[in-house]
């Protein structure tokens, strides 16, 4: 169409009737008497648009999962985190399930022995003391902790305090070389001298070189003066070897200590002696053994004509169908006939 001054004045009339229409729309509401031709232009224009949002939906939908791929990346990477510090979480609680069995033991024995304990965590190992078997615990003088004090944990004896700082404090494991301590045998209270060997059992000598001593049987500590170091009746071990005293006053065995000193977590150390000598009570039952079962015994009569009856009145065999039957009775034959009297013997002949 060419712009000349009539298409100029079409516009401006087209133009006026629109904004016409629009005001008495607007005016007129619901009742709008345009309203008709609203819906029948729907009517014809409805499926167009339908169509045309049909074809243009998938590109629209693709534009928005490229605009919502970074969200959902940071959603993806919100989830692994969390299921990462869940798997953290779980294998946490394992671990304080753990703990929580160790404290549990460790207070069990220090109420059999009436110990007065204070509880502490292992947080480094040796080395910095030298070539020692140590541990260091995070409690110290600030705790009550001092030199020359007995350490245990749910198992038995840790070892015994040697340095004290603050808030922390190294223990001498029982099984370093320069580790001794008394030793009192179980029920017969045989004494003796346990000294560590590093990773190989204890070395324990007893006083007397004649005392009966056998593998299994239990040693517990026989305690000091004032109680320091060591207080009684703590689990040392259990005997695994005996070597023959050979003459000597003294004989050696090898106990194998209860506690695992390669694995140390909780212990406890013994801010208060007990009263009373525990002796014993604080080793671990002795598991039961089964008693052998009684073999059944089974009674058998033998009858005249030979069948041999049980005690339920059951015929389970005949003597006379046993092997070798003829030939015992044979034997009896040769019995009676050796039984005869001499004259008999005579007039036979």
């Amino acid at each position: 169409m060419r712009d000349t001054r009539e298409s100029r004045l079409l516009l401006v009339l087209l133009i006026a009737i629109a904004f016409a229409l629009i005001t008495v729309d607007i005016r007129g509401g619901e009742e709008s008497p345009v309203d008709g031709a609203r819906q029948a232009a729907a009517t014809v224009f409805g499926p167009v648009e339908n169509g045309v949002a049909a074809a243009v939906d998938p590109v629209g939908n693709a534009i928005g999962a490229v605009r919502d791929s970074g969200n959902r990346h940071d959603r993806i990477s919100t989830l692994e985190q969390e299921n990462a510090a869940l798997k953290a979480r779980l294998g946490s609680d394992d671990r304080t399930n753990s703990r929580v069995r160790q404290l549990d033991a460790m207070l069990k024995n220090a109420g059999a022995g009436q110990y007065g304990i204070k509880g502490a965590e292992v947080i480094a190992i040796g080395a910095a003391q030298g070539f020692s078997w140590t541990v260091t615990i995070d409690a110290g003088a600030n705790d009550g902790i001092r030199r020359d004090m007995t350490v245990l944990n749910g198992e038995g004896l840790v070892g015994r305090v040697t340095t004290v700082g603050p808030d922390t404090a190294t223990v001498l494991l029982a099984n370093d070389p320069d580790f001794t301590v008394g030793t009192r045998m179980e029920k017969t209270d045989e004494l003796g001298f346990a000294t560590g060997q590093g990773s190989r059992p204890l070395s324990v000598q007893f006083l007397n070189g004649k005392a009966t001593v056998k593998a299994g049987d239990r040693l517990v500590t026989f305690g000091s003066s004032k109680d320091k170091p060591f207080v009684p009746g703590v689990p040392v071990g259990e005997v695994v070897r005996v070597d023959p005293s050979g003459g000597a006053l003294t004989r050696t065995v090898y106990v194998k200590p209860y506690v695992g000193f390669t694995k140390l977590d909780i212990v406890g150390v013994v801010v208060q002696a007990p009263r009373e000598d525990p002796r014993d009570m604080v080793l671990p039952k002795q598991p039961v053994k089964a008693k052998p079962k009684p073999t059944p015994t089974v009674t058998v009569t033998v009858q005249p004509n030979g069948d041999l009856v049980d005690g339920s009145g059951k015929v389970v065999g005949n003597i006379n169908e046993q092997p070798g039957g003829d030939a015992a009775g044979d034997a009896a034959g040769d019995q009676q006939g050796n039984a005869l009297p001499d004259n008999a013997a005579n007039d036979q002949e």
